[in-house]
């Protein structure tokens, strides 16, 4: 008996031993962080422990006694592990919206047997630069905290960090002897930084208050700290060539050329570029580095992309070869450790030039390929790898993009996803070392993403996309509820089967009109769709018919009706525009009246959901400011980026339109009422409804609508979704019915 107490005491004591050991490693200390922060009512019943294999990224989890043991070869790996737990144990997700709660059992599930998986890739990206201009500007360090740990959670493991470099060039222009004016009013506006980054606007919605400088390099400060505890390496920018004008004051000399119009701004808003051969390029490229290394550390990889979206100076390959090669070498010189990232999305955006002459070769070859690495940016509609010879051995990324500009549509692609990330590993060579993501803004499928990043472990479940959807709706039920699998196992047959595109939104967030003149259409506004509306219908009868009450399923019913409603309308202004040039008139009214009830009733049910509220965005954006000025100043910025985005009638004018309460109710709903009351007009008058002076008009309202700032918005939902819901289609679904039911 003695021995038997004797061997008990010295295991436990043993098992103490290597908890206190296990709890001091960086690793685990991380890794417990993020389990207080994510689930701290299980946090006294996880134990964490390191593997020691730093080869492969794997995780093992299962259930010893009362607690949870989750075990990793980094806290990376580990955060992967917990995820799987909550997602295939818990039925429950950990959204990458903060104001949606995660919802587990009371009991903790237990795990067996033993569930051990291993990343088929070493590196997972995340972001583009454009979600920093579409979802991330106004970000305080809550909302940043709780998507770094969405992003562990995903295993992403290379995500793009460019908060808070124009505090460094900031102090590198200072430095080389540019004045206060000459620098802040180089940059843009804060949302639209993005494009001043990949050298494509400066000056649009400047100068760049001080205020906003300091934020944001603190917030950087903390953003690629947290990241790094939990085994990411942040993408750093560097130095791509783009030069403030002014610069000639110091340098009359310098070799710059500019890179012309883009998207219709003006000249002064046109961007120079530095030869990188020129001395000078090297010299401000180490400057740069250093000092944003002082800022914010290095994990050596540097996103560089100097001919995003432009025409270079010359088609010559010599010449791409040269800068290219050059530009490496200056970031050699700087960092000898350097890896320069890139994207790919110019090989596709601009095809017609590229793919001749091997001039891809040509620019991408240049350098040693252990130092590139590529980001295939868009490979659910066209594989890059696949018309290049696999980047002809340089190291790549396989990117789904799945979102222009933060619109909201229902859109994504299971299957065709499965299938192309499949056959990259099968025959995408050595140098395909990754899977990653680069949306353009969060939209309203954020499970699409989470698919991806699965796909990068040797999960077998996520081979088999049907059973993959049942678990997913089990995750939005927080149970196996039959009513939710059937809701998601139609809309994953039907509806997200189809990649994204530009400017997929619906048409309630178009300028309305006749169609009769070019001029007056939007070109960044498609508001089609490929699948009969009574899916959405009969999907949403099966959402309400769900027995839970999970954040989630709120989030789908809102989201579902909210595509229904506006496919819905889509296909009335159809026949709004047939009954005017018919000359049947009781009926275009009759249409109209239904219009006009879509509008309100859209507006009220995204009112119940926190995703769906411009008052959220307006508020974060003030939020910033210290004073008044300022917050007036973001609240400008943020309310144009996602309306005409530039001047009035611009080419991206509602490029980054969304379905959002408040911006449906004063912006969208506007529009279309003057539309109506106008055409009315002109009926009432016997005279052709005058498009001109109306759409004269409405530019005018667009512009004041987010220069002088009109409508105040709620920043908390108001209202239950899922009854208002109900409603909605006791209300609209005999005329649903009559119209797409076959």
């Amino acid at each position: 008996m003695k021995k038997f107490f004797l061997i008990t005491l010295l295991s436990c004591m043993l098992c103490v031993s290597c908890t206190e050991k296990a709890e001091t490693d960086p690793e685990v200390i991380a890794m417990r962080g993020l389990v207080n922060r994510v689930v701290p009512e299980y946090s006294e019943n996880i134990v964490l422990e390191r593997l020691e294999n730093d080869t492969v990224d794997r995780f093992e989890i299962e259930t010893q006694g009362n607690n949870l043991v989750i075990r990793g070869n980094n806290a990376n790996s580990m955060a992967v592990g917990l995820n799987h737990y909550l997602k295939y144990f818990c039925k429950a997700q950990y959204s990458w919206f903060k104001e949606e709660p995660l919802q587990i059992p009371s009991v903790m599930p237990k795990v067996y047997p033993a569930v051990s998986l291993s990343a088929r890739v070493p590196d997972r990206f995340f972001l583009n630069y454009c979600t920093f201009g579409y979802t991330l500007p106004w970000w305080d360090w809550s909302q940043w905290e709780h998507f770094i740990d969405w992003m562990a959670l995903n295993g992403i493991n290379l995500p793009l960090a460019i908060t808070g470099q124009e505090s460094v060039w900031y102090e590198v222009w200072s430095d080389l002897g540019l004045t206060d004016e000459e620098i802040r009013s180089y940059f843009t506006g804060p949302a639209h930084l993005p494009w001043h980054r990949m050298q494509n606007i400066d000056r649009w919605g400047g100068p760049l208050p001080m205020s906003w400088l300091e934020n944001q390099k603190a917030l950087q400060k903390q953003i690629v700290a947290r990241e790094r505890e939990l085994n990411m390496k942040p993408v750093l920018p560097g130095f791509a060539g783009h030069v403030p004008p002014c610069i000639t004051r110091l340098y009359p000399d310098a070799p710059l050329a500019s890179l012309g119009d883009w998207a219709g701004f003006d000249s002064i808003c046109w961007c120079k570029f530095l030869d990188p051969l020129d001395p000078l390029y090297t010299d401000i490229q180490k400057r740069f580095i250093d000092k944003q290394t002082e800022f914010y550390g290095t994990d050596h990889i540097y996103g560089i992309d100097i001919f995003n979206e432009l025409i270079p100076p010359s088609w010559e390959p010599e010449y791409l070869s040269r800068v290219s090669r050059q530009v490496y070498e200056s970031l050699e010189a700087a960092d000898p450790e350097a890896k320069w990232l890139e994207m790919a999305w110019l090989f596709w955006n601009e095809r017609q030039y590229w793919e001749v002459d091997n001039r891809i070769e040509a620019y991408i070859t240049s350098m040693p390929k252990d130092r590139h690495i590529m980001l295939d940016y868009y490979c659910e509609r066209q594989p890059v790898w696949e018309r290049t010879n696999a980047y002809y051995g340089v190291p790549y990324i396989w990117c789904y993009l799945g979102n222009f500009g933060g619109n909201s549509m229902l859109a994504g692609n299971l299957d065709t996803v499965n299938v192309r990330i499949e056959r990259a590993f099968e025959r995408g060579g050595d140098n395909f070392i990754g899977i990653g993501s680069t949306l353009e803004g969060f939209d309203c499928n954020p499970f699409m993403y989470e698919y991806v990043f699965e796909k990068a472990w040797n999960d077998p479940l996520t081979k088999d996309v049907d059973a993959w959807v049942k678990c997913l709706a089990d995750q939005r039920a927080g149970k196996e509820d039959p009513a939710m699998r059937a809701a998601w196992a139609l809309l994953a047959d039907s509806v997200y089967n189809k990649v994204s595109s530009p400017g997929q939104t619906v048409r309630i967030n178009q300028r309305p009109t006749m169609g009769d003149i070019d001029e007056y259409r939007q070109y960044y506004v498609a508001p089609t769709y490929k699948y009969n509306n009574i899916t959405l219908l009969d999907a949403l009868d099966d959402l309400l018919a769900a027995d839970c009450n999970t954040r989630t399923r709120h989030f789908d019913v809102v989201n579902i009706t909210r595509q229904l409603l506006g496919n819905y309308f889509s296909d009335l202004y159809a026949d709004y525009v047939k009954a005017y040039r018919e000359g049947d008139y009781e009926t275009l009214h009759q249409i109209e009246q239904t219009m006009t009830n879509i509008l309100d009733d859209t507006d009220k049910i995204l009112a119940t959901e926190s995703a769906f509220l411009v008052g959220r965005w307006i508020r974060d954006a003030r939020a910033i400011g210290i004073t008044e000025e300022d917050k007036d100043y973001f609240e400008s910025n943020a309310r144009n980026i996602i309306t005409t985005w530039g001047e009035e009638d611009a080419l991206l004018n509602e490029y980054a339109s969304r379905a959002w309460a408040g911006l449906t109710a004063t912006y969208y709903a506007y529009r279309w009422k003057e539309f109506f009351k106008d055409v009315d007009a002109a009926i009432d008058a016997g005279q052709p409804f005058d498009e001109k002076a109306y759409h004269e008009r409405i530019c005018k309202y667009e512009g004041q609508w987010w220069r002088e700032r009109i409508g105040t918005f709620s920043a908390e939902p108001q209202g239950d979704g899922v009854a208002l819901a109900k409603n909605i289609v006791d209300k609209y679904r005999a005329e649903l019915e009559a119209r797409y039911r076959k």
